[in-house]
């Protein structure tokens, strides 16, 4: 945990200057509707950039933590003495804001999309453009990563992985060439893991096919899942009736969970009734319609194309 001072003019640091472009920035504040004395949380720091645009709108009084599980966005804490950097996963949300003696907050904002930075830097293994170690952590103190899950897991459980979390209709068979192949020899790096790809998409279908693969991957590496469902659930504990919640998705799997969990208050979108069939739920839905970048928006930040933004209010 880390609490920093501020920089007047809302300066970042020069290694960390062009870090992350935040997607879907004006809409994300106005949904947030910002207090100028209230408490916010932004539960995916990264480059810093909403965390920035927040501490704009905040007064004197104000304060926001900034939570990430990744040292590398350390570079990007801004100085002011309204924010708290946590060196967290967000799973944690819950117990670190108990922590730091806040029980309720007046909005939470999460973009969880993989930033430019975890694509484009070679050493991490996000990226198929790159070879390198298959390694995909968030959290570089975590144990686990993309080589043991390449080289240790089971055929079907692999098989699993690539179904469930990519969506992938050669999910057997890529889990199936992946076992014959690791017998003969570990797969080491993203180059030997493209090897045993490259049969199974045709060209023109590659990207597509090579993204969800790793997708797969870094879903099962960071257990992005389970921890975007407890981290859902300790933000509707934390928050004030009336308090925002504002979440940015960029793929079908996490936009269900929070479309289910805000509509319903449950991931599978059961609906509860009272006595008298009114839906119980602990929020209202915000924007009836899910926002999505501009065109023009596209065109200055081309991976915010699969951005999905929705916003619901507290009430119970």
């Amino acid at each position: 945990m880390y609490a920093v001072g501020w920089v007047k003019g809302l300066k970042m640091s020069e290694k960390g200057q062009t870090y992350h472009t935040p997607a879907l920035l004006e809409e994300s504040l106005k949904g947030l509707n910002i207090q100028s004395s209230g408490i916010y949380v932004d539960v995916t720091f990264g480059g810093g950039g909403h965390s920035r645009a927040i501490l704009e709108c905040l007064g004197n009084e104000g304060k926001l933590y900034g939570f990430d599980q990744d040292a590398d966005s350390k570079v990007n804490i801004t100085l002011d003495d309204r924010f708290v950097f946590v060196h967290s996963n967000f799973r944690y949300l819950q117990n670190f804001m108990r922590y730091h003696g806040v029980p309720q907050v007046g909005g939470v904002l999460a973009d969880l999309g993989v930033s430019s930075h975890h694509f484009d830097d070679e050493t991490r293994g996000f990226s198929f453009r790159f070879d390198g170690e298959l390694d995909m952590r968030m959290n570089g103190r975590s144990e686990k990563t993309a080589y043991q899950i390449i080289n240790n897991y089971p055929e079907e459980v692999l098989a699993d992985i690539f179904y469930t979390y990519g969506e992938l209709k050669e999910a057997r068979r890529v889990a199936n060439q992946i076992v014959k192949s690791r017998i003969v020899k570990p797969v080491d790096s993203i180059h030997e893991l493209l090897e045993i790809l490259r049969p199974f998409s045709a060209r023109e279908k590659e990207k597509k096919f090579l993204a969800q693969v790793f997708q797969a991957l870094r879903i099962e590496v960071n257990d992005e899942m389970e921890a975007l469902c407890d981290m859902l659930m300790q933000a509707q504990k934390i928050l004030k009736p009336g308090g925002r919640f504002v979440v940015i998705t960029y793929h079908s799997l996490e936009d269900r969970l929070v479309k289910n969990f805000f509509r319903t208050g449950n991931f599978k979108g059961n609906e509860e009734q009272d006595f008298f069939g009114n839906r119980v739920t602990p929020f209202r839905i915000v924007n009836k319609k899910v926002i999505v970048p501009s065109a023009e928006e596209i065109q200055r930040n081309p991976r915010a194309r699969s951005a999905k933004l929705r916003i619901a209010e507290k009430v119970v």
